[in-house]
């Protein structure tokens, strides 16, 4: 008599080849997590020590290399991060070259999703905990951003009170 269904799926997840896929996985994810950690907390750290610079005679394109060079930071923090993720599947030859590896995690990461790359089934699991901690760190940037579209918004607004202040003075 075959087992009723919920017993195979325990059965399965209680295999040690899920459970050691989903422990790598979250110790991967962990570490990915800190380092971005890490990573935001420097890069918000120089953008507030350049943010101090700025006053109402700053020039436009001052504060959009500012911006640039904050949002270039950001990308090469997740490019780094997928490379945490890329050199140990290809080192374990999971995926065997490390184009492949870094173009796999990058479409995990990023929930692309296409699939031209795939893990060997017994490493499968490892795809969602990659798109999760592409997930969670991209949350974590927006979220940076909006800070710093926040303290833009506002540099923008006492500018533009500033400017109609001037010419009211003018008018006067």
């Amino acid at each position: 008599m075959p087992k009723p269904r919920t017993q195979r799926v325990v059965d399965e997840l209680s295999s040690p080849k899920p459970v050691l896929e989903i422990l790598v996985g979250t110790v991967f994810l962990t570490i990915v997590m800190f380092v971005h950690g890490l990573g935001i907390r420097c890069i918000s750290r120089q953008f507030s020590k350049s943010w101090t610079r700025v006053d109402s005679t700053t020039p436009h394109w001052r504060l959009n290399v500012m911006l640039a060079v904050t949002i270039a930071a950001l990308a090469l923090l997740h490019f780094a991060e997928t490379l945490i993720w890329a050199l140990p599947l290809y080192e374990r030859a999971i995926i065997t070259s490390m184009r492949d590896s870094y173009y796999y995690v990058l479409e995990s990461y990023t929930t692309l999703g296409e699939g031209n790359v795939t893990l060997p089934d017994r490493w499968r699991l490892l795809g969602p905990i990659i798109a999760m901690s592409g997930l969670f760190t991209f949350g974590w940037t927006g979220s940076i951003l909006v800070s710093i579209m926040t303290d833009f918004g506002r540099y923008d607004m006492l500018r533009a009170r500033k400017a109609h202040e001037n010419e009211s003075d003018d008018n006067s």
